[in-house]
């Protein structure tokens, strides 16, 4: 009972975060300034890193969590650059 409750939890949340990703990409494409855009790509990458984690559970490969965590580093810097060029206008002094 508990393996199949895991196995239909799992895709109830792959379906959850990839509605998500579609309504972040819709606020990514249609966001009326730019901070709304940086927005929906944080939130983006965010949804893309826990999709992953949720597909390398249900597959039981560690290579989902590997490139979870390689798309949660490069999606923290890019939030970070583009938060400093939204605020600055440059983003290397």
């Amino acid at each position: 009972m508990t393996a199949a409750l895991l196995g239909w939890s799992i895709l109830v949340a792959q379906l959850f975060l990839g509605l998500g990703m579609g309504c972040a990409a819709f606020r990514l494409m249609r966001g009326p300034r730019a901070q709304d855009r940086v927005l929906g790509l944080d939130t983006m990458y965010v949804n893309a890193t826990m999709l992953l984690l949720t597909f390398g559970i249900r597959t039981g490969s560690t290579h989902y969590f590997e490139a979870a965590l390689v798309i949660a580093l490069l999606g923290f810097v890019a939030t970070a650059a583009l938060a400093k060029f939204l605020m600055r206008g440059e983003v290397i002094e």
